[in-house]
């Protein structure tokens, strides 16, 4: 304890690492913890150097900086995770060709495989409107549940 009370920028270290493991494998990510631990250790090395002194000082430090650090990363980490594809073009499922159960367009419909008739929409790149029921259409993506197609 000792250590600690000599060392406040080890408590802040700690601090900032218990927010990242309580971030990664809690919240996924999400933002609020990672902020604050990047605060926490910036604070840290500003005691380390000897800029801040006192309690008062600190937390007032690491609420400011959990604030500027927020603004100026919340959007692009945000625009980061948004920027994902969410879609699948590697499953084994792409490239089969399959009957059109219901009518597909850019918005529904839906296939039949193995089965099962699951929802499915006309790929972005397709020229046409509709593939019509007891036709066929290749497997081109997957995005959710949904397959998107195009026609044969």
């Amino acid at each position: 304890m000792q250590t600690f009370l000599e060392n406040q920028q080890l408590i802040w270290y700690a601090i900032a690492g218990l927010s990242l493991v309580l971030e990664l494998g809690i919240m996924g990510l999400s933002g609020p913890l990672l902020f604050f631990a990047i605060a926490s250790v910036i604070t840290g090395v500003l005691i380390n150097i000897g800029l801040i002194e006192g309690w008062q000082s600190q937390i007032l430090v690491v609420g400011i900086l959990t604030a500027i650090i927020t603004l100026v990363l919340w959007k692009p980490l945000k625009n980061m995770q948004n920027s994902r594809s969410k879609t699948d073009d590697s499953s084994d499922m792409v490239g089969l060709q399959v009957p059109v159960f219901d009518s597909v367009t850019n918005d529904s419909g839906s296939i039949r495989y193995s089965g099962i008739n699951w929802n499915a929409r006309l790929a972005d790149d397709v020229d046409v409107a509709v593939i019509e029921n007891n036709s066929m259409c290749t497997i081109v993506a997957i995005t959710g549940t949904t397959m998107l197609v195009k026609p044969v």
